[in-house]
């Protein structure tokens, strides 16, 4: 059995993750307004947590690319996966997701040099073939450079730290300052390949049954 694997993300580092595994996952963005849902979850006065926060993003995404693949195609026994993602860093008892502009960023880094956080990426998923919905958090702490604010303003410069969760990256230029972390390595950049095999596992797929590159 080949299972297809649709990632409902536009997150590039996420693509790269899934592809270096060796998988062959087929992208289909979400149009899910992220401020929007987290709101509408929360306007009965129940807040959500940093690791909830995430889990909620990444259902609200496989549910929204789920419902419109399966309203495409009117029915689906096709074996295929619907993978949503989300990625907020915890930091200081705050939630931090894209800074996604200049200033906003320039002040997190300044608050976080020196420090640690967590960064927490849920997971959900969706087979369309029987209907079946498992979902999980992952979490790994991250333990930041002491940075210059020269070092600040040119890494913001840059343009990267603007549309990422946290406002940095482990495995691109924000790579050299990160000092550290606990827990798994391809989680901070989005996906949790030990995680997503879990939960394969819940689903009755196997690791090896997922589309795989040529």
């Amino acid at each position: 059995m080949v299972v297809q694997l649709v990632l409902a993300s536009a997150s590039p580092a996420r693509l790269a993750t899934l592809r270096s595994a060796g998988l062959a996952p087929r992208v289909q963005v979400s149009s899910v307004d992220e401020p929007a849902t987290i709101a509408a979850l929360e306007a009965d006065g129940t807040h959500l947590g940093p690791a909830e926060h995430a889990l909620a993003l990444a259902r609200a995404k496989r549910d929204d690319v789920a419902d419109s693949l399966v309203a495409e195609s009117g029915s689906s026994t096709t074996p295929t996966l619907v993978l949503g993602c989300d990625s907020v860093l915890e930091f200081g008892g705050e939630v931090h997701g894209k800074p996604e502009t200049s200033s906003v960023a320039v002040e997190r880094w300044r608050r976080m040099r020196g420090g640690e956080g967590v960064l927490h990426s849920g997971h959900a998923i969706t087979d369309l073939a029987t209907g079946r919905q498992v979902s999980r958090t992952a979490s790994t702490v991250v333990h930041f450079a002491d940075l210059s604010d020269a070092e600040i303003d040119a890494y913001v410069a840059t343009g990267e730290p603007l549309w990422v969760a946290g406002g940095f990256t482990v495995d691109g230029l924000g790579g050299a300052f990160v000092i550290g972390i606990e827990g798994d390595y391809h989680n901070v950049v989005g996906v949790s390949l030990p995680l997503l095999r879990e939960l394969l596992l819940e689903l009755g797929i196997g690791w090896w049954d997922l589309e795989r590159a040529v």
